[in-house]
């Protein structure tokens, strides 16, 4: 889910955020599933768990790594993941990572089996179809619910029902707005289409490189989509149908603001630690894009907020990363001070390439990194079907990205995917914005005399960094 608070109210996140710590600039370290969620959970890269796709299990293929859930569990606590946290498959051992991280088996919504069905109704057709756009009457779903209903009424009875005698940690993971865009018609009528804005800019801007383009795949193969024939991989969306997605995608978030704020109805909040937050963002329109893969703002910037008993509520607008919510909760929560991991390569159980957020919640002075970084691959600079989601054998390229409070720059440099190195004097790309006067990163300043001294400084920041 992307970062909302410009585009719509969500009334239960923002009654939430009035009494919690929000941060106004929190990035996924890759804007796809797997990736980010291993490295939220781990606390690691996607360098350092040598995952970019869904294809391999870190416990297997690089080190015993110690999740958060985990720790969590082998302190006392119950441990319990209901809808999606872990990516489902083989990036956590087809397992979501039990019984290492949970007491219970992971559930999964019965229905979910049904999420890319032919389910949606078009205005003039009786034959059903799977389009992107897709609101409905839940009682003619299958079983007469949805993936998230079930996941909200399963986490309820985990609340209801656990061992009161112990501790326990809950991960609920909602869906939606993952497309394909299906939520209850009804809240399409709280996001009326006069109410949506089109993005600045639609089109591919002058100044983007090729390499960082994306064909946006999973959109285009959807049956609403697929009939406006638009030309691959540069054809742009027209502009009512940019309207209407953006408003689908409103619509659905408000569809998970208010099973939030159902979740929340039943959780004891004066003793209870509260996070929200998303695994990566989503483009919607601006410069021609749509979905994530990408190292644009729109694709990694994501919700973030803490709800801490003893801490005071506070806007935080530190650039801040998801891998830094590892060390964080395992201090307030266990009192465990995580360690730095040495580099790349630290097989260390526990360690966290993050840095705990606790001293930036509770107004004590903040030290050390003021920036976030993140990555994406590419099979080529050519955009390819493969290239929102290329496999690791495939994988060529890789845009490196460092966001401070006013700048994102971004080198998209060779990459060898078999010993995982990088070759810095190879680039294919380069990015510069100023988000002063660019929010949506159309006007690339990497050439620009006046920013040149800016650029050496951020490049030799990311390349340090990420060595």
């Amino acid at each position: 889910m992307r970062y909302l608070s410009e585009e719509v109210y969500l009334p239960n996140f923002q009654k939430l955020a009035a009494k919690g710590i929000t941060f106004q600039k929190a990035f996924a370290q890759q804007a796809l599933c797997a990736p980010s969620r291993n490295s939220i959970l781990t606390g690691r890269r996607p360098d350092e768990l040598r995952l970019y796709d869904f294809y391999n299990y870190w416990r297997d293929t690089v080190g015993n790594f110690s999740t958060f859930p985990q720790i969590f569990k082998e302190h006392g606590y119950d441990t319990y993941s209901a809808g999606k946290i872990f990516h489902p498959g083989k990036s956590s051992n087809f397992t979501d990572d039990y019984p290492y991280s949970w007491t219970l088996k992971p559930y999964h919504p019965p229905t979910e089996k049904y999420k890319d069905d032919a389910l949606c109704k078009d205005r003039h057709s009786i034959t059903l179809h799977k389009n992107l756009i897709c609101p409905i009457n839940v009682k003619e779903q299958p079983d007469n619910t949805l993936p998230d209903l079930e996941t909200l009424k399963y986490s309820i009875d985990i609340i209801k029902n656990r061992n009161q005698t112990k501790p326990f940690l809950l991960a609920v993971g909602f869906h939606k707005p993952h497309i394909p865009l299906k939520y209850p018609h009804k809240y399409l009528k709280n996001v009326p289409i006069s109410s949506v804005n089109p993005p600045r800019v639609s089109s591919i801007p002058k100044g983007l490189p090729l390499v960082s383009w994306h064909p946006w795949t999973d959109v285009r193969r959807r049956d609403d989509i697929k009939k406006l024939n638009l030309t691959f991989p540069f054809g742009i969306m027209p502009p009512k149908w940019t309207l209407k997605i953006r408003q689908s995608y409103y619509a659905a978030s408000l569809y998970i603001d208010d099973l939030l704020g159902k979740l929340m109805s039943h959780v004891n909040q004066t003793n209870t630690i509260i996070v929200v937050t998303s695994d990566h963002g989503w483009s919607l329109g601006e410069n021609g894009l749509w979905a994530k893969y990408s190292n644009f703002d729109v694709a990694l910037r994501v919700p973030l907020l803490f709800k801490i008993p003893g801490f005071q509520p506070k806007v935080i607008t530190n650039p801040v990363e998801l891998v830094d919510i590892y060390p964080t909760l395992l201090e307030v929560g266990l009192n465990i001070f995580v360690p730095k991991c040495k580099n790349n390569d630290d097989k260390s159980t526990l360690c966290s390439s993050g840095k705990s957020l606790v001293q930036l919640m509770s107004n004590k002075h903040n030290t050390g990194r003021s920036f976030a970084i993140s990555q994406y691959p590419r099979p080529q600079v050519q955009p390819t079907k493969s290239s929102d989601k290329p496999k690791l054998k495939d994988i060529k390229i890789m845009g490196y990205s460092i966001r401070t409070e006013k700048y994102r720059y971004t080198e998209w440099i060779s990459f060898n995917n078999t010993h995982f190195t990088r070759n810095w004097n190879k680039i294919h790309g380069i990015e510069l914005y100023n988000h002063v006067y660019d929010d949506e990163e159309s006007n690339n300043l990497y050439l620009v005399p006046y920013y040149q001294d800016i650029k050496k400084q951020l490049s030799a920041l990311l390349r340090s960094t990420i060595n």
